[in-house]
């Protein structure tokens, strides 16, 4: 029953999300913005992104994978959510909706998901992999081609669920409880990790998975002790304008970690958190360069985390985002990092992650919308 009333909630937001996008396209149209014979790819940003879907249709192997530098499963979630926050389904009436089909059952195959329910073992990517093929699951439940693939959707999640939470309550010191890191057993934690922890946590509760209450809240606590000032005895920090730091007790806030943070306190809905405020004025004061350590990383964070925050800090990375991202676009339609340690992750991974980002335009997937 949870199953049939998942699908329908998931195809249901779909259809409000793409009537959106209708809506948006038709008054696009009736400002002379668009052209009728191609009414979704008129502007630049939706030529792009279409452009990137076609380049990971392309790099997608016969097995389903879409992967160019390793880490197959995590970065064929990625390319997923990319087709999905676009509007895509997993339908076998069009090739983007085949592609992405086949894209799944590769991700499904048991030999990818450990007995542990473990997604991060075989393909090398870590606690990393495993919070985003999550999310990614969570996202796209009820939405698969069959029910017989629906229902691998659902097992696979109950078993990936349950490993995060048994990751959360490994035994940790006090300022790293409530978060994640590397592997499961880490006894330690990180900023960069525990995001996709918590959103992948935040989505499946919302899909009516079983995700205790307690577990986001200890994410939550962990989360704001990451923030990077400290916190007054009424619980808020000291400094209107800070941001978050990869690790608690470390206050040097940096773009990548505040973007994420202020994206995750969104996700658990603390909109009118001081830290929400803090980290986005932050962010205000600090955009994104071209040469950040983790450019489309960070970025994706950005876009979507500054568009929930609205007003001049959606305004902001609104603009700033698309420029950024179209100038660096591969003619191939690709994106692919210039520096750094993400130039070694592939272009799938820079592609997947600069599709996401301008797809705040769509809103599409459930767990960017506020």
């Amino acid at each position: 029953m949870i199953l049939r009333q998942n699908q329908l909630t998931r195809r249901g937001l779909f259809c409000v999300a793409a009537a959106a996008a209708s809506q948006a396209a038709a008054a696009r149209f009736a400002l002379g913005q668009e052209d009728p014979a191609s009414l979704y790819l008129a502007d630049d940003v939706d030529q792009a992104v279409d452009k990137g879907i076609k380049f990971l249709l392309k790099t997608q192997r016969p097995d389903g994978a879409v992967a160019d530098r390793g880490h197959d499963v995590a970065m064929t979630s990625l390319a997923i959510m990319a087709m999905a926050s676009i509007g895509n389904e997993p339908t076998p009436e069009t090739d983007k909706g085949r592609a992405m089909a086949k894209a799944i059952a590769f991700v499904l195959d048991r030999q990818n998901q450990n007995m542990e329910g473990y997604f991060g073992a075989r393909d090398g990517s870590r606690m990393y992999g495993h919070g985003i093929t999550t999310l990614m699951l969570t996202e796209i439940l009820g939405m698969g081609t069959t029910v017989e693939q629906n229902e691998k959707i659902h097992g696979a999640l109950s078993d990936a669920i349950k490993l995060i939470l048994a990751a959360q309550d490994v035994p940790k010191s006090d300022k790293d409880t409530g978060g994640w890191r590397y592997t499961p057993s880490s006894r330690d934690s990180d900023l960069s990790v525990s995001v996709w922890q918590l959103m992948a946590l935040r989505s499946a509760k919302n899909d009516g998975l079983d995700v205790p209450g307690e577990a986001i809240e200890k994410a939550l606590a962990y989360l704001r002790h990451s923030y990077a000032s400290p916190i007054a005895r009424d619980g808020t920090p000291r400094d209107k304008i800070s941001g978050f730091s990869y690790s608690p007790g470390t206050h040097h806030p940096s773009f990548t970690m505040t973007a994420a943070g202020l994206l995750a306190m969104q996700v658990c809905g603390q909109y009118e958190s001081p830290m929400v405020s803090g980290a986005a004025e932050w962010l205000l004061q600090h955009p994104p360069k071209q040469n950040e350590r983790f450019f489309y990383y960070g970025v994706y964070y950005y876009a979507q985390g500054m568009h929930q925050a609205g007003g001049k800090y959606a305004e902001q990375a609104d603009k700033l985002v698309p420029e950024m991202l179209l100038e660096s676009q591969g003619g191939d339609g690709a994106w692919l990092a210039r520096g750094g340690e993400e130039r070694n992750v592939g272009a799938v991974y820079a592609t997947a992650l600069a599709i996401l980002s301008l797809s705040v335009r769509y809103h599409y997937l459930p767990i960017y919308q506020r």
